[in-house]
């Protein structure tokens, strides 16, 4: 069995740390990431993450075994959702934000320009900023009425990437899921293939 069937095959039960579930399926890390932290888990990324199993965490934070159950669950039904593999896409919540920081810097039409750069403990980091307009060397990619400019040599890398945004008490900003990635740091923030 190959590491990515056995990745496939794998569920998150509630015996699994969250450095283990977040280097299990690095796909979706920053998925996962967000649902842990939403749950009450604020130590996404921090040393307790390394030996403290979720049911131990929660349990810490004064969750119940319902709460570590329905935790549980929605981790398992976002490791099942399927990656649109032919593009890039951002999410409607995501292409709002963007909309609304087009407006505020004055750069009404403008698309995004997602990129990586090698940084982090694992290797890439994602980097997105303002495009004007796309590059020769660029593919675009529409979502949501919104041009995503890549260049051509990294778009197998980053197809079937979403982008999202992520606005709570731990902090707010755009979060990528790419699901080529096929390691991730403890805490998400950085990734490799």
């Amino acid at each position: 069995m190959t590491s990515t069937q056995n990745q496939e095959n794998t569920i998150i039960h509630r015996q699994m740390t969250i450095e283990q579930i977040l280097s299990l399926f690095p796909f979706k890390a920053q998925k996962l990431a967000q649902e842990i932290t939403r749950a009450g888990l604020h130590c996404v990324g921090c040393h307790a993450a390394t030996w403290e199993t979720l049911e131990a965490g929660m349990l810490g934070h004064g969750m119940n075994e319902d709460q570590i159950s329905t935790l549980v669950e929605r981790l398992n039904n976002l490791l099942q959702e399927e990656a649109d593999l032919s593009t890039i896409t951002i999410t409607e919540r995501a292409a709002k934000k963007y909309l609304e920081i087009l407006a505020e810097e004055g750069k009404p039409g403008w698309g995004i320009r997602f990129e990586e750069k090698m940084a982090g403990c694992s290797g890439f980091e994602y980097v997105l900023d303002f495009s004007e307009k796309a590059a020769e060397d660029d593919e675009t990619f529409v979502s949501h009425a919104i041009e995503i400019h890549v260049k051509k040599a990294i778009v197998p890398r980053l197809l079937g990437s979403e982008i999202d945004y992520v606005d709570g008490l731990q902090g707010a900003g755009f979060k990528i899921s790419n699901p080529n990635a096929r390691s991730s740091c403890g805490c998400g923030s950085s990734h490799n293939y």
